[in-house]
């Protein structure tokens, strides 16, 4: 069912959007060769515990998941498309991309966002691919508007892509956050306009393109949680909760 955030709840969102904002910044500047996975979650979730805010993501068990997710942040490198598991022995280096997604909650409201970043130099491919995903959720957000519907969001986001060609993952997708991780509607990243959950003031929904810079395809890892590419092909995230308006989407997980 979906759930329609009160006054009160879309304040508290607004401040939770701005720390995780935050967290996603500061955690990206350590960002570099030779770090590990494992150190960039342990980096994003002080930050958070000092803010007195709470990792959503560490210990959530997703319906199907096979035992609770292990970290505060979920870190993919390259190939993994979303839900990466920090280690200690994955290693950043040069030429990699990383995809950095957090959750957090304060004071017991729970926002969503993502980035990809480059460690060092990056091909040019690898570059647009960056680029095209990160365009592809602002128009997605664009789309996003009170009247419209999820179908909207999926159309604007497909039809800015694939003259790019990438493979616009099918099988993940958006969602409502906000009191839960994961809430109604379904976001998908391609669709057909006017079709899908129609979009009213004060739903909040996380819109978040993953992209791969080869085919669409995903494998499920054995660990219950990391998606990789079936082509071992590098792919890009980017996510925001936004709100939706009568009119245009208020971005909540930006500074």
């Amino acid at each position: 069912m979906i759930q329609i955030k009160t006054e009160r709840e879309i304040e508290i969102l607004r401040e939770a959007g701005k720390r995780l904002a935050r967290v996603l910044r500061e955690t990206a500047k350590h960002v570099k060769p030779g770090i590990s996975t494992y150190e960039l979650d342990k980096i994003g979730e002080k930050i958070i515990r000092d803010m007195g805010d709470i990792p959503a993501f560490l210990n959530y068990q997703p319906e199907g998941a096979p035992k609770p997710f292990p970290a505060s942040l979920c870190i993919s490198v390259n190939n993994e498309v979303v839900h990466g598991i920090p280690k200690k022995n994955k290693i950043l280096k040069t030429g990699d991309i990383v995809s950095i997604d957090g959750g957090l909650k304060h004071r017991s409201m729970i926002v969503d966002s993502a980035i990809t970043v480059p460690v060092g130099k990056i091909s040019k491919r690898t570059k647009e691919l960056l680029e095209v995903t990160k365009e592809a959720l602002h128009i997605g957000i664009e789309a996003a508007r009170g009247g419209k519907r999820t179908g909207d969001i999926g159309h604007a986001i497909e039809t800015y892509i694939k003259p790019h060609k990438f493979g616009i993952v099918r099988e993940l997708a958006g969602h409502g956050v906000g009191r839960e991780i994961h809430e109604d509607p379904y976001v998908p990243n391609y669709g057909k306009k006017g079709k899908g959950e129609k979009l009213v003031h004060g739903m909040v929904i996380a819109i978040e393109p993953m992209v791969n810079e080869g085919e669409r395809y995903v494998i499920f890892g054995a660990d219950g949680y990391t998606v990789r590419t079936a082509d071992n092909k590098k792919s890009a995230h980017f996510e925001h909760t936004v709100l939706i308006t009568k009119g245009k989407a208020e971005i909540l997980t930006e500074e």
